[in-house]
Parts: structure tokens; C-alpha cells; sequence
């Protein structure tokens, strides 16, 4: 014979379907036998005729036998020991109520088959049975909650309190978490009437216990309610870390009901969800359309591509010059018209645009990196000047409706050569003879995810060890999720009715440096030197959306309008062709952008 391994060994006493259903078997066969006869002892006040058990045996078996069946059809043989809850406890008396009336039908119709018989011993023995099976259902789960519970779990504090809180308690009681959580605090405002209330025996404070609670429960670890706003999330979150705590998670609520919890990501501090996002109207506009985007490889024309897939385009042609970028959103976007085409190419675009007759073109495409446009300047000139020209030309000369241009916060008083070309843009589209189309620019900040954002640089610095390289400890920026910017995109070329200059309210901006200290709590598994540098050539301290005090309301609080800047089309459009051409091109920028006033690195 060969003997068993260690690990062959372990797995005879490991869990399983077969062990489980095999244990419940056997006890749910012991605890029927007994409850029939208790049901008999009670019914004859604890002294039974022997008439009366002629056929006990042949009853008890039937009864059993249709019991067993019951329970495999609720499917009260297949619930984990530990997850078992009042919805199974539900399904247990369905067994019971199915199996005492097929009994009770086969007593009516055979009266004599089991004669002589109690019959009141049918509804004795029915709730002894669902109170006994019960009970052997819940000891054997509070048991195995009790091993779960043994296993030393992080002592944890809950914040904020929602529909997820009991549940998440559940799934750490369960085991099925890392954490165990001691105390729970209520947010000010929304939960202060619970304060002093029990949510499975776990006390409900206020916010100013919570240093006294991470002293004598010795809390090492927070978890916060989801369903918390961002501004609600970033207050918690360093009122946390000032107290000490770094293990920070939030919480979020599977499909099936249960607890779950997640790391907390730099995007869930930063993100300001706009209150007035009215998706109905970017379907009632993208629907059944075929757009036209160009860069749509890139971090926002592909963000806009799959939006516009989302909300319902019919058809959706996707131009890139990068064959690479162009084949990841293909990827992901199977059915949609990929077209290799570099926006310098006017007879490519005429020939896309002829063939395809988009009803909306979003204009994307442009070289958006500060320093390599500061070191690039004439191809910078050409792909975002030139470039963004020939989009808009093209589509107004084939009578496309809509015509949209992604702008920049850079464009705003431009220190940059990025953001000069993206403000002479501006200029063309509102200024531009627009025939039979509809034009209009959107302009925001930066993104979160984008390629170009400082957080996946400072990600991959924190990765290595540091340190985290900044320009300058007083530059800020605006932030927002590249999925919500590209909404409000949407949303404000819905209501543009031509030459509008779309702003996007960004929120607050933030420092970088605050930013980085951030990341570090949040990626670092210790201390990361935060290092500057200088500002480098053409970036600014802190970038805006207005330029001036101008700008209208919309039906929207999140979306304005910029004052029109006047600039006759046929000088605008000589000095861009002295731009192209210019030996300093800087001068001829200042030319057409006044504002432009340009950087040296620091």
C-alpha cells in the first residue's frame, strides 16, 4: 500500500460538497426520527400506546424520504455552512411546508393505511422538525463564524454608514475579509441620528471618538462607505491619515449583496462627479449618428470614442496617425471604421469625410506634451495649427452638422507653445466662415489617466523607490476623470448651436506637491523623497479656463461660455500662413495671440 502524503493527508479533512451534503444527510435522518417521536411523546402528553406505533417505522421513512428530496429541490444541501441566512432558513420551511402536504394528501386519500394514526402529530412534528434543522443549520454556522473569528484579523474602523455596512460586517464575520471591524463612525449630516445605535453589536460614535477608538481597540485599519461623495471621501481620508492609519480601503457592494472592499485610488480622491451630467440628452444626441473622431487613439479621443459607442452612434470612424494607438481602440471597438490618416493629410481627410458623411466630427487629434512641443515648435505648429485647419475646413466643405474642437486650460493667457496653438484654434473655429455646419470648441484641464498626467510619472516613480520629481513645490492643476470630461464634451456639443467656446468647470485646482504626499500614503509602502526641479520650458504655475470675466451660463452649471474673441477670418488666416512658413515662429505666435507671453526654464 502507498502511503499517503502530507497534502493527500490534509485534503481527507479539507471541506467539500460531498462531506457537507453527506453530514447533513446523515443528522437531517437523526433529527427527523427524533422529532416524530417527540411529536408522538407530546401528542399523548409523554406516554404513547403501543397501537399507535405499529407504523412508525413506515411513516418515519416517508416522511424522511420526502423531506430529503424537499431540501434537495430548495437547495438547502448545496449552502455553504457559513453563508447560511434567513433566506435559506425561508427555503427550509418551504421543504417542510411542500413535504407536511404531500403527507397529509397521502393520509386523506389512504385513511387506512396507516390506521391507527394521530393526525395531529402532522403539524406537531412539523415544527419540531423546522426548529430542530434549524438549529443544526445556524450551530454549525456560528460555529464555523467563531473559527472564522478566531483567525487574527486587522482590528478596523468603518466610516460612514449605508445599506453596504451590515453586509460588510457579514462578509468579515464570514471570514471572507482581511479586517474585523470594532468600531463605526457616523458622518456628520447624513448618519448623526444613529449615534449610540448597534449594527450587528458594533457600536455606531461620532467622529470625535475616533482617536480615543484607535487607542483602546487598537485600530489599525479604516474602511469608507462608497457611497460617499468625493469631497466627503478626500476629508475622511486625511483626517485618517493625520490620526496615523494607513491602511485606508473603501467599500463597495457586489452584485450579489455582499461586502466588498477595494484599494482606495488616487482617482477616487481627486474625482469631482458633476452633479448636472444629463446623459439622456448625450444619448437623445449621439443616437444613431455616425461620427467622425480624429486622434482616436489617444487618452481622450479614445475615451470619446467609446462614449459615443456607449451612448448609441450607429457607426463610429476612428482616425489616428499612430498604427499602434489606432489598433488598441480598434480592439475595443471591433465594429468601428479604422482609418490610418495624419490630419496634415487634407486630401486623406476630404476623401474620409466624403465616403463616410459623418453627422458629428470631434477633433481631437493634437500634440499635447509642453516641453516636446517647447522643442518641437514647427511640427507643433503644423500638426495643431495646420492640422486642426484642414479637420475643420474638410468638414465644413462636406457640409458635416457638428463640428467639435477639444481645447486646453493651456490655452488661457498661453506661457507654452502647446497652448498658443491650441488658442489660434479656438480663434479659427469661432471665427471661421462655418457654411451648413455647426462649430464649437470645449476647453478643461487635465485628466486623470491620461498619458500626459503626472499621476502614472509619479506612480512608476513610487513603483521604483523614488523620488518623486516635481517642477515646482507651488504649481497647481485642475483634475478630472477622463470619463466625466469626455461626458460633459458630449454633453456641451449637444447644446452648442455654433461658434460656442465651451468651459468646463474643473472644480478646485490642486497642488501638485499635496498630490504627490497623496500617492505616497496611498502607493508607498514607506517614505518617498519628494524632489524639484523647475518649472520647465513653457509650463506655468497654475492654469486657467477664463479669460476674462465674460462668460454666459447654460442650462448646465458645469458647463459655460467663454466670450467670443472677434478676428476677421482672411487676417487670420494670412498669418497663419505666415506662421507656417515664419523663421521666428515665436514672434509670429505673439502676433496672432497678444496674451502668449513665453517661459524660459526656471
Amino acid at each position: 500500500m502507498v502511503p499517503l502524503d502530507k497534502n493527500q493527508k490534509t485534503s481527507l479533512f479539507a471541506p467539500s460538497n460531498t462531506k457537507r451534503i453527506s453530514f447533513f444527510l446523515i443528522t437531517d435522518v437523526f433529527v427527523s426520527v427524533m422529532s416524530l417521536y417527540g411529536a408522538y411523546l407530546l401528542r399523548f402528553n409523554f406516554s404513547i400506546p403501543s397501537l399507535f406505533l405499529t407504523h412508525f417505522t413506515q411513516i418515519a421513512a416517508i416522511l424522511i424520504l420526502l423531506k430529503i428530496i424537499f431540501l434537495f429541490i430548495f437547495k438547502n444541501y448545496s449552502i455553504i455552512w457559513r453563508f447560511y441566512g434567513l433566506n435559506e432558513a425561508k427555503n427550509l420551511v418551504l421543504a417542510h411546508l411542500a413535504t407536511y402536504f404531500i403527507f397529509a394528501l397521502i393520509i386523506l386519500l389512504l385513511p387506512d393505511l396507516f390506521s391507527p394514526f394521530p393526525r395531529s402529530v402532522i403539524l406537531i412534528d412539523m415544527m419540531l422538525s423546522i426548529i430542530l434543522l434549524a438549529e443544526l443549520r445556524f450551530t454549525k454556522r456560528l460555529i464555523s463564524d467563531r473559527n472564522s473569528q478566531s483567525i487574527q484579523h486587522k482590528p478596523t474602523l468603518l466610516v460612514g454608514i449605508s445599506p453596504n455596512t451590515a453586509n460588510l460586517i457579514k462578509s468579515a464575520i464570514e471570514g471572507s475579509l482581511a479586517y474585523s471591524p470594532v468600531a463605526i463612525i457616523a458622518i456628520q449630516n447624513k448618519n448623526s441620528n444613529m449615534i449610540g445605535s448597534y449594527i450587528n453589536n458594533i457600536k455606531i460614535s461620532r467622529p470625535q471618538d475616533v482617536p480615543d477608538l484607535i487607542a483602546s481597540k487598537k485600530i489599525t485599519a479604516a474602511i469608507i462607505d462608497g457611497s460617499m461623495s468625493s469631497e466627503q471621501l478626500r476629508e475622511t481620508y486625511q483626517f485618517l491619515t493625520h490620526l496615523g492609519l494607513r491602511d485606508i480601503k473603501r467599500s463597495s457592494l457586489l452584485a450579489e449583496g455582499r461586502g466588498n472592499i477595494t484599494e482606495l485610488s488616487i482617482e477616487d480622491l481627486l474625482a469631482r462627479h458633476p452633479k448636472d451630467l444629463d446623459k439622456s440628452a448625450i444619448s437623445s444626441f449621439i443616437q444613431n449618428k455616425t461620427v467622425l473622431i480624429t486622434g482616436a487613439g489617444g487618452s481622450i479621443g479614445s475615451e470619446i470614442s467609446l462614449q459615443c459607442h456607449y451612448f448609441g452612434a450607429v457607426k463610429l470612424i476612428l482616425i489616428d496617425h499612430s498604427e499602434y494607438n489606432l489598433y488598441q481602440i480598434g480592439e475595443k471597438l471591433p465594429q468601428a471604421a479604422l482609418r490610418l490618416c495624419n490630419i496634415l493629410d487634407r486630401a486623406s481627410l476630404d476623401a474620409i469625410i466624403l465616403a463616410e458623411k459623418p453627422d458629428i466630427v470631434i477633433h481631437a487629434a493634437a500634440y499635447k506634451h509642453v516641453p516636446l512641443c517647447e522643442a518641437n515648435i514647427r511640427s507643433a505648429i503644423m500638426n495643431n495649427v495646420q492640422g486642426s485647419r484642414n479637420v475643420i475646413d474638410s468638414a465644413i466643405e462636406h457640409n458635416v452638422p457638428k463640428i467639435v474642437i477639444i481645447s486646453t486650460d493651456k490655452a488661457v493667457r498661453p506661457t507654452n507653445v502647446m497652448g498658443t496653438t491650441k488658442r489660434i484654434v479656438e480663434l479659427y473655429a469661432q471665427n471661421v466662415d462655418s457654411k451648413n455646419s455647426e462649430i464649437a470648441a470645449v476647453r478643461f484641464g487635465n485628466v486623470l489617466g491620461s498619458s500626459g498626467s503626472v499621476i502614472p510619472k509619479f506612480k512608476s516613480q513610487i513603483e521604483s523607490g523614488g523620488p518623486i520629481t516635481l517642477t515646482h513645490p507651488d504649481i497647481t492643476r485642475y483634475f478630472m476623470l477622463i470619463s466625466e470630461a469626455c461626458q460633459l464634451v458630449l454633453q456641451a456639443t449637444a447644446i452648442a448651436k455654433g461658434k460656442e467656446l465651451f468651459i468646463l468647470d474643473m472644480g478646485e485646482p490642486v497642488k501638485i506637491i499635496d498630490l504627490a504626499r497623496t500617492m505616497i500614503k496611498l502607493y508607498a509602502p514607506g517614505e518617498v523623497e519628494i524632489v524639484t526641479s523647475g518649472l520647465r520650458p513653457g509650463e506655468k504655475l497654475y492654469e486657467e479656463l477664463l479669460i476674462d470675466e465674460s462668460e454666459q451660463k447654460t442650462s448646465y452649471a458645469s458647463i459655460m461660455i467663454a466670450g467670443a474673441t472677434h478676428y476677421p477670418i482672411e487676417q487670420l488666416n494670412r498669418d497663419i500662413e505666415a506662421l507656417l512658413c515664419a523663421t521666428d515662429p515665436i514672434a509670429v505666435l505673439k502676433n496672432i495671440v497678444p496674451e502668449f507671453t513665453p517661459t524660459l526654464s526656471a
